[in-house]
């Protein structure tokens, strides 16, 4: 699942929460495990050996466009071929590939505040396109441009007219959490962007409260869709700097809290441009069809999906155990949100955790970001999930379409892709099953997880039937899950619905349902890996929506959609 603070209009603000649940007792299996030969039954020991192939560190994280997301979609594809799947991909292969390019900002980037040189990644950044949802000018070229107050990003009231801010560097003052304290802030939703398109930059003084992590992503390159031009819709958007408070003061020429909206400041000089260059290693959706068994029917497709990629590698080793033990005490759900306060209990908790796990043997660096969980467990559930379904000496009645998606950590740019240009007609798509975390959510996980503990988003989206039949399947199957729906509800501050590959099946009018045992300390992190999975919870995970696809596949009538579809093109919106 890709990370929420890379998308539009949501803030990263320090949370309070409880460490209680990160104490709790964890599945700790062994730190290697040699694969062993899969079956047609969906089983433990085959996910197990799954996960630990995929989330190797010979993987080297995984991340879209590197050497080892083509070794993961090399093992993917020959998976799916010993399977006896068919290849549905490119040209009559198992393959898809997406046409990315990295991103970033040229080392020449310069500006000047009436002489006086700023630093990039230090005074300022800029904000980059990502995901498809905004995008910018690619450069910001100034010489001698005005600087004026715009007020405070959220005050819409109390910001700067449009005509004011023509032709003009509008500073923006930082937006304030629920407890009135400033947050980092920097997309604004677009709609600071679309309101001042005549600007000749949007500049937000929120650099001070962006947490290392995020900086960092803003300095280096990044990896995105080449996208034409033409397909932006015609919508024009200023360049976007983030600044610190200080740079702010130096533009304004006052200190930003008494600044007075529409009051003139300096003048800015320079250029800052965006670079494009091509990605080194091929990012590969992989496709695959299971041939339906009822000639009548098997034109139609149940579609089955997860993500075949994560977040690649630091640039430093890091201790992996001192690392565990601060997560699981002071950052429960992983990169989701910011750690909590220390306090004395905090430390103590720390301090015994370290322990615990150092007295099991030596400690260790740790430099990849294995994506056990994120999304190693959705993959190999559906390649479990295949293997049953091909196994099968009568196949369901539809055809099943697999595609393991890439890109979809950085932008959920590999559904997007097969989606707008798919290998099978859009419209025969009948149901869209994505998989996406599903090896957790145990009681140290999340407060209210355990052995039943499933979450579900989107399942009656779009369609009544598709959720009426997922809790008929859970029901008559007596699979004893109970599906939490909190993360469903319209607006939820996480945006579930919209940070994966479901998502852009949805925007088609495809039903789906999107399965995950939720997050936890290890999301994101170092600390995502094999020996953290509960391979006897995930196995029968994937039974349950190994039946949900077969249920769907042998239905007389097709799902019906009974709910508004989305606009294809627009932003998505829980």
């Amino acid at each position: 699942m890709h990370h929420r603070t890379r998308l539009a209009g949501l803030a990263v603000a320090a949370r309070s929460a409880a460490p209680a649940a990160a104490q709790a007792p964890r599945t700790e299996g062994p730190l290697n495990f040699t694969p062993r030969p899969t079956s047609g039954a969906i089983s433990e020991q085959d996910l197990r050996s799954r996960v630990y192939a995929l989330a190797a560190d010979s993987m080297m994280g995984r991340e879209a466009g590197t050497r080892g997301n083509v070794m993961g979609t090399d093992y993917i594809a020959a998976e799916a071929r010993r399977i006896g799947l068919q290849p549905a991909g490119d040209n009559g292969t198992f393959f898809q590939t997406i046409p990315l390019m990295q991103r970033g900002v040229a080392p020449d980037a310069s500006l000047t505040v009436d002489g006086t040189a700023l630093a990039f990644g230090t005074d300022f950044l800029l904000v980059p396109t990502y995901g498809g949802i905004l995008r910018f000018a690619d450069r910001f070229s100034a010489n001698g441009v005005q600087v004026v107050y715009g007020g405070r990003v959220g005050d819409e009231g109390g910001m700067i007219s449009p005509a004011a801010a023509a032709g003009k560097l509008v500073v923006f003052a930082a937006p304030r959490g629920p407890d009135g304290l400033p947050v980092s802030q920097f997309y604004a939703g677009g709609r600071t962007y679309e309101r001042y398109a005549d600007a000749a930059g949007v500049a937000f003084a929120t650099l001070d409260y962006t947490s290392p992590g995020l900086q960092e992503f803003f300095r280096e390159p990044r990896t995105e869709m080449a996208t034409a031009p033409e397909e932006t819709d015609g919508l024009r958007f200023p360049p976007g700097l983030v600044i610190s408070t200080a740079v702010a003061q130096r533009l304004l020429g006052t200190p930003i809290s008494g600044a007075q909206v529409g009051a003139a400041g300096r003048t800015v000089s320079g250029s800052v441009a965006f670079f494009d260059r091509p990605i080194t290693f091929p990012a590969r959706n992989v496709v695959a069809i299971l041939p339906g068994s009822d000639p009548a029917l098997r034109g139609q497709y149940v579609a089955i999906g997860a993500h075949n990629d994560h977040v690649g590698m630091t640039k430093e080793p890091l201790d992996h155990d001192s690392l565990l033990a601060f997560n699981r005490i002071l950052r429960p759900e992983g990169l989701e949100k910011d750690p909590v306060p220390w306090t004395d209990e905090n430390r103590a908790a720390f301090r015994a955790e370290l322990a615990r796990l150092r007295a099991g043997g030596p400690t260790h660096l740790d430099s990849v970001f294995n994506g056990a969980d994120d999304d190693a467990s959705g993959t190999a559930g559906v390649l479990e999930i295949a293997q049953y379904l091909a196994s099968q000496p009568v196949k369901p009645r539809r055809s099943i379409l697999f595609v393991w998606h890439t890109a979809e950590e950085i932008g959920l740019y590999g559904s997007e892709y097969f989606t707008d240009h798919p290998t099978v007609p859009l419209d025969s798509i009948v149901a869209q099953l994505n998989i996406d975390m599903i090896g957790r959510g145990a009681v140290g996980d999340v407060l209210q997880g355990g052995p039943g503990y499933v979450e579900l988003v989107g399942s009656r989206r779009l369609s009544t039937q598709l959720g009426d039949l997922v809790e008929e399947v859970n029901r008559t199957g007596n699979f004893g899950f109970t599906f939490n729906y909190a993360l469903d509800a319209d607006g939820h501050e996480l945006n579930i619905y919209c940070r994966s590959d479901h998502w852009n099946y949805a925007r088609y009018g495809v039903p789906v349902t999107f399965f995950t045992t939720g997050g936890h300390s290890d999301y994101h992190m170092l600390t995502d890996e094999p020996q953290y999975i509960e391979y006897d919870k995930m196995a029968r995970v994937a039974r349950l929506i190994g039946s949900v696809a077969e249920a769907v596949a042998n239905r007389d009538a097709r799902l019906v959609v009974d709910k508004p579809r989305p606009d294809p093109h627009a932003e998505c919106q829980q």
